[in-house]
This record gives structure tokens, C-alpha cells and sequence, in this order.
């Protein structure tokens, strides 16, 4: 079986993206493992199916490298707003896109006639723990001290469609990831797993930030990651509401906004190349 794709990326979170409009991509799971294996596929952080919508200009599906469905991707959207309006398939610059989170609105900015970054209405953040979820009580669950790899640690949590802890630390660098990131992730605290956030506080309105995303491991951005982190950083008095927050990521940066009514994520998206696998 022979599969045409497009590698595109965000801040260096790349998938491998297929253009579904005119035919489903069968058993994605496994597509998504054999090709995001970086030694013996295309190599990538996952998968993105294109798909048509009823209720949008556009679905979006993502597969992690181990072949589970993420319900959002802040990277991987940008990435599809690019592909379906640089190939001409939406011709807006404002775009709607149906996800497992509900439908998100980009605005794009174009630039002789390519896009070259959007503006994502990522929707509210979602702060009580039963709906993260994480099994904790209350709220909120701001600066909770939680146990993991012996040492206790404070975590703040924060759903941006998906389930997200954020973790404040001196240097997110110095920290062993591929040891503590697993500790996280499969913590009985997260009944759905947990993406965990390792974050710097460098001024009041820039972030330093290293991820470890669940079923996908350590990842060079993660774009719902940066919106948590940004709120975390509201809620824990390091940042203020309503204000642009730059955040560092390993592979670029992304500029977040929490206000009241929902979280805006701003950053680029990059098609590397096109190519057809066979499987």
C-alpha cells in the first residue's frame, strides 16, 4: 500500500499529514506507528488526517507515535490551516477547523499568498479537576504537592481539550525527561494520562518550557502545552491575564493570551517536504 503524505511542522513538533478529502485513511493506528518510527518511517511526532466536515472548513485527527488519538494539537492545526489554504482547498484567512475538542477558529497571515503564521482560538481553559481530569478535589488544583520519582513536586493542572500538569522548576533542562516524564504520565492521579509541562519562569511575561506529551514522549513543542503553561503561570502569580506571554520551546517559540473568555495561541507552520511511503 502506497501512502502519499506532507511533512509539516510546528516549532519542531512535526507530523506526517494526510489529505483525506477525497478518501479515509484506513487503520490510522497503525500507519501512525510504522511511519513515525524516525529510523525506520518518515519519522515524526505522529500523524494528522485532513478530513472533510460537516460542521467546519475542515476535521483534523492526530495520532501520537504509539497510535493513540489525541483529542487536540495546538501545532498540528496550524499546520492543517496551512496545508488547506496554501494547496487552495479553503481559500480564507479566517478558518474554521473541527477537532475532538470542538471546532476552533485561526485567522491566518498570509504572505505572497502562502501562510505563514495563524492565530488560534484555542477555546477557555477548562481548571476544574473532575473535567482535566485528574483525581483531585475542589476547584482547582493549583501548586498541589504530588509525590513522583521520590520527590514531591507541585503541580498545577489545566485541560486545553486534553489534560495537562504544569510543573514550576529551575532548570527545566537539568531534569532526566525520559525517567520522569513516564512517572507523570501514567500517575494514578490522571485516569485519561497527562501531558507534563517543566517550566522556567524568566520575567512576567516569558516562559522557558520543556514537554513531555503523552503517547508521544518528549517533543520539541507542544502548542495546548504553551496555553497551559501560560495559564498555570496566571494562577500561580508569575503572569498576568490578558497580556502576551512568550514561551521558549526546543523548537521555536509560540505567544500566548489567557483572557477571560478563552486562550490564544500565535506561531508559524513549516511544510518540509512531500513524499509517498509504502507500508
Amino acid at each position: 500500500m502506497k501512502l502519499s503524505f506532507t511533512k509539516m511542522h510546528g516549532c519542531g513538533n512535526d507530523y506526517i499529514y494526510f489529505n483525506c478529502f477525497d478518501a479515509p485513511l484506513e487503520d490510522p493506528e497503525r500507519v501512525s506507528i510504522a511511519l513515525s518510527d524516525r529510523h525506520f518511517g518518515v519519522g515524526g511526532d505522529g500523524i494528522v488526517l485532513i478530513c472533510p466536515s460537516d460542521v467546519a472548513d475542515a476535521r483534523m485527527r492526530m495520532f501520537n507515535i504509539d497510535g493513540s488519538e489525541g483529542k487536540m494539537c495546538g501545532n498540528a492545526i496550524r499546520c492543517v490551516a496551512k496545508y488547506l489554504y496554501d494547496n487552495g482547498m479553503v481559500p480564507k484567512e479566517t478558518m474554521t477547523i473541527e477537532t475532538l475538542s470542538g471546532i476552533k477558529t485561526l485567522q491566518l497571515q498570509v504572505r505572497d499568498g502562502k501562510m505563514v503564521s495563524a492565530r488560534v482560538n484555542m477555546g477557555p481553559a477548562i481548571l476544574r479537576p473532575s473535567e482535566i481530569p485528574v483525581s483531585l478535589p475542589g476547584e482547582r488544583a493549583v501548586k498541589v504537592p504530588v509525590t513522583v520519582d521520590g520527590r514531591v513536586w507541585e503541580i498545577t493542572c489545566v485541560s486545553m481539550g486534553n489534560p495537562h500538569a504544569v510543573v514550576f522548576v529551575e532548570d527545566p533542562y537539568g531534569l532526566d525527561l525520559p525517567v520522569l516524564g513516564p512517572q507523570f504520565e501514567h500517575h494514578p492521579l490522571f485516569p485519561q494520562r497527562v501531558n507534563t509541562e517543566f517550566i522556567r519562569v524568566l520575567d512576567d511575561h516569558t516562559l522557558q518550557m520543556r514537554v513531555w506529551e503523552r503517547g508521544s514522549g518528549e517533543t520539541w513543542a507542544c502548542g495546548t502545552g504553551a496555553c497551559a503553561a501560560a495559564v498555570a503561570s496566571v494562577l500561580c502569580g508569575y503572569c498576568k491575564k490578558d497580556t502576551d506571554i512568550l514561551v521558549h520551546l526546543r523548537g521555536g517559540d509560540l505567544t500566548i493570551r489567557y483572557t477571560d473568555e478563552a486562550v490564544f495561541m500565535t506561531g508559524g507552520a513549516t511544510t518540509v517536504f512531500t513524499g509517498e511511503a509504502e507500508l
